[in-house]
């Protein structure tokens, strides 16, 4: 039996998990806190603009399972936003234990509360995996899914401070890095002001707190925009983002929000006593980050040195997934890498070549552009997502971008891909 460890336990970990399991592999998910999901917790966003187009590769490719499972609890299909089109919006609250009994069912074993410090190595591989307990974990290949946020000490250092967010830092112990406790490289977002990392874009208000009104407003229709008084309109802020796709004007001219469960406020921050000002707003209240009238997490601080594989340079058997393989930001893209991670770990394991996605494909595109980044010099200049910013305008350039299911399988088919996540390789 081929033993997979996969480190880290969002969105491109759970997600690797069911690669490495369909591929035929003993899977352990390890997860430093006490639920699954990371940033998914709080997300919500899902199907928009290219990420459509990648769901529907993911899928083509054998790796529908974790889609599927969302189907039972999107709140809104189909919604159009500033900038963004055939959104659907998944319930933040319900999500965690639909993909953990999806996991479960799927025979993969989930250790929460499971914090790695150590790494046992042997010349370029690494044969174990140390617990913060002590417990010693061995595998044949490695996911490290550990994510780029924080921890407490770069949100004080790049950010506004601590401010309290789902990844719960303080609580948990910080994130370390599955490939750089293992001797790999790793690289900072630079931003054009020469800082590094990103703020993540959205906060959540409970919806409670919202007036009657608004309220109803945001569980017919899916969404609310607000326009802001001109003295309140904050362009700047726009820059601070991980999510590019939605630095638009009209997400600092609006309050736009969102409704996943929570009401999705879609900017970084924004200061409560102002926030109030707005009608329907007068008692509002953050429910993540608690903070969120001074800042939000800092993402995209330590993202892995990798190939078009997702193998990391220097390590024989260790795969990255999510941001910790590029800055590649937002749910579907950890739920695209994390499948070409957990596969491509078993590969390596029985002594395959690992697969490296065509360029035909969207998600081997922004795969390769990431690549070349690295390659050229260019490590942490730009950020790149499905639903938005640069990198979807190249979706429609090279005629990559579409809805359409049958004509997505037909690109997949003729790639001599369809299915392929879904193929046992373990005799």
């Amino acid at each position: 039996m081929v033993k997979m460890i996969v480190v880290g336990g969002g969105w491109a970990g759970c997600a690797a998990a069911v690669a490495a399991r369909q591929a035929g592999a003993e899977v352990t998910l390890i997860e430093r806190t006490d639920m699954l999901l990371g940033a998914g917790l709080v997300g919500g966003i899902m199907m928009n603009n290219g990420r459509y187009t990648a769901a529907l590769e993911a899928c083509a490719l054998g790796g529908e399972a974790i889609f599927t499972a969302l189907e039972g609890i999107y709140r809104h299909r189909d919604l159009n936003f500033p900038g963004h089109a055939h959104a659907s919006l998944y319930d933040v609250v319900q999500v965690e234990p639909v993909i953990r009994r999806l996991l479960a069912a799927r025979g993969i074993e989930i250790r929460t509360l499971s914090r790695a410090v150590e790494v046992e190595k042997e010349g370029d591989r690494v044969r174990a995996v140390i617990l913060e307990q002590g417990e010693r974990l061995a595998g044949d290949a490695f996911v490290d899914a550990t994510g780029t946020t924080g921890p407490v000490g770069n949100c004080l250092r790049y950010g506004h401070g601590c401010v309290m967010c789902v990844q719960r830092c303080p609580a948990f112990g910080p994130r370390t890095s599955l490939a750089a406790l293992a001797g790999g490289r790793e690289y900072a977002l630079v931003k054009p002001d020469g800082t590094y990392g990103a703020m993540s874009g959205s906060c959540k208000l409970v919806k409670e707190s919202l007036a009657p009104a608004l309220r109803r407003e945001l569980d017919e229709k899916g969404k609310v925009v607000l326009p802001l008084p001109p003295d309140l309109v904050r362009p700047q802020k726009l820059k601070l983002k991980v999510c590019q796709q939605y630095a638009l004007p009209a997400f600092a001219e609006n309050i736009i929000l969102l409704d996943t469960g929570h009401a999705k406020l879609m900017a970084p921050f924004f200061p409560l006593e102002h926030l109030r000002r707005l009608p329907g707003l007068e008692r509002a209240r953050f429910a993540d980050p608690y903070a969120a009238g001074k800042g939000n997490s800092m993402r995209l601080l330590a993202m892995a040195f990798r190939d078009n594989s997702l193998k990391v340079d220097g390590l024989a058997n260790v795969f990255v997934a999510g941001e910790k393989q590029g800055p590649a930001v937002g749910h579907t893209e950890a739920i695209a890498t994390g499948l070409l991670a957990g596969h491509n770990a078993v590969r390596w394991a029985v002594g395959r070549e690992p697969l490296v996605l065509p360029r035909t494909l969207a998600i081997g595109e922004i795969i390769a552009q990431i690549t070349s980044d690295l390659a050229e010099g260019r490590a942490g200049r730009a950020s790149y997502t499905f639903s938005g910013a640069g990198f979807f305008q190249v979706m429609r350039e090279k005629n990559l971008y579409s809805t359409e299911e049958k004509e997505i399988r037909r690109r997949v088919r003729e790639a001599g891909l369809e299915g392929i996540y879904a193929q046992s390789l373990v005799r």
